[in-house]
């Protein structure tokens, strides 16, 4: 949770209420400011013109300097917005791996020499865009500024990173490292504040050339508008309400166990969450028992705490708004198998702690089943066979992913087909890796982050001819 005092953004701990530490909010003048300074740093300091070995090496030492502060980090996260310490070292390994990962592709990356139609050799190079605009949540701030900022950087562009206001805390961190690391001053900054404004300003600034951005669907769709207005690039990668699948010939040990990791990890705080249940008719009441006896035993309790599994949600407004989402979901007739409450638990009385929440008894055609919660809540439907499945599943305006679990091979891809999601997994969950292409169909944005393409979205296709002609060009032929 952040609040505002004196010009500073201050970062509150979810866990305890307790302040960790203050930012200086970036005026809209000093915004102006920065973004010449960025645009400057893109046409003088030589990093578009460096070889890939080049770039590459800089973004290697970025990766080891992220590594060596590893605890660091990973402490600052827990306190800045409440993830157990264990997930924390996970994602400051991961975004240690997208800089590693970037450092790579950028040196193997290959582009065309085209079938040529006339006297000529023609062939595709990359040109990156300028000024990058990288606009990035809450819910896993280093994971997700490395997803961003290190293939921008390695395409060539300079980079405006602004985190959330209710996670301010690791950008700066991430941008000391960078320019320790070699990078040249002024390809990297942070600006800090909110979108409606700061991050408005931003968007529209002449000088920015494209932006990437990770949030909200109506923020997302408001973003597309001015980049419309623009003619610039986006990438969107926006909310979701995924379905998560168990038919009746699935591992159901397995699946029980990947249904209450894919809602409850990360307090459901994640984009992917699998926050739709859709069990066949035939094995319902079975894992609905098992998902609920489950879920019970979840160890709710501090971050820092040994073998807990779940701590508090990101701010005590979020919290709010999980509880209000839930209180909704009691009034549309649902029924609340679990959780739906504050732990009894006074240790945890000064945090933002809410207890996994299982409902029951709501059609897919609810507010609950339709609207993403964002948190640890989840809404668990019946279903009879393929056909049924499919047209509830994609009935949403949602499509970023879903889990299936059969051991039957060809049903398993027919579903995964059929479904409207940028990713399927098949007897697995929440698989996300760096080398793997990661976006949404529908609302859940456009595209895709990860993997060469998301090297591939911060540059822009530039066709070059060079002659061969014997003779000279014709006026007309």
């Amino acid at each position: 949770m952040a609040l505002t005092e004196n010009n500073q953004l201050i970062s509150i701990n979810p866990a305890d209420g307790q302040e960790v530490g203050r930012v200086q909010l970036t005026s809209l003048d000093e915004l102006q400011q920065i973004v010449e300074i960025a645009h400057a740093a893109y046409e003088n300091s030589g990093w578009k013109e460096r070889l890939p070995h080049q770039k590459s090496e800089v973004l290697r030492k970025i990766a080891d300097g992220l590594l060596a502060k590893k605890e660091f980090l990973a402490n600052l996260q827990m306190k800045d917005n409440g993830k157990p310490l264990a997930e924390c070292r996970s994602m400051v390994d991961y975004a240690v791996g997208a800089f590693r990962y970037y450092a790579s592709a950028i040196e193997t990356l290959e582009t065309e020499v085209t079938p040529p139609r006339g006297d000529y050799v023609s062939m595709t190079v990359l040109e990156p865009f300028g000024v990058v605009a990288a606009i990035t949540p809450w819910n896993s701030p280093i994971m997700n500024d490395a997803t961003k900022v290190a293939p921008a950087l390695a395409a060539g562009n300079a980079v405006i990173l602004k985190p959330s206001e209710e996670s301010p805390l690791l950008a700066p961190e991430l941008a000391k490292i960078a320019l320790e690391a070699g990078l040249p001053e002024g390809l990297l900054q942070v600006v800090q504040g909110f979108g409606h404004d700061l991050g408005s300003a931003l968007v529209e600034h002449p000088h920015v050339r494209m932006v990437t951005f990770t949030g909200g669907t109506n923020t997302g769709r408001l973003i597309g508008e001015a980049a419309g207005r623009k003619i610039i690039p986006v990438a969107l990668e926006l909310g979701g309400k995924s379905p998560h699948i168990v038919f009746e010939d699935a591992d159901l040990e397995h699946a029980v166990a990947a249904v209450v990791s894919g809602i409850f990890g990360s307090a459901g705080q994640s984009c992917v969450a699998g926050s739709r249940l859709f069990v066949q008719e035939s094995v319902y009441e079975q894992v609905l028992t098992a998902v609920v006896e489950r879920t019970k035993k979840i160890i709710v309790g501090a971050p820092d705490m040994n073998g807990v599994e779940v701590g508090p949600l990101a701010s005590f407004e979020h919290r709010e708004r999980v509880k209000q989402f839930v209180e909704r979901a009691r009034k549309e007739g649902g029924s609340i198998l679990c959780g739906g409450q504050e732990p009894d638990d006074e240790r945890l009385k000064q945090g933002a702690y809410y207890l996994p929440t299982i409902i029951e008894g709501l059609s897919n055609q609810s507010l609950t089943c339709q609207e993403e919660a964002f948190g640890p809540v989840l809404v668990v439907l019946p279903f009879k066979d393929e056909t049924d499945l499919i047209k509830q599943a994609n009935d949403t305006d949602f499509g970023l992913a879903c889990g299936i679990w059969s051991q039957n091979f060809k049903k398993a891809w027919r579903v995964g087909r059929a479904l409207e999601a940028g990713s399927v997994w098949i007897n697995t969950y929440k698989q996300s890796v760096t080398t793997t292409p990661f976006g949404g169909f529908k609302d859940s944005g456009i595209g895709r982050e990860k993997g060469l393409n998301g090297l591939k979205i911060y540059t822009q296709t530039k066709s070059m001819f060079f002659g061969l002609h014997k003779n000279p060009l014709p006026l007309a032929k």
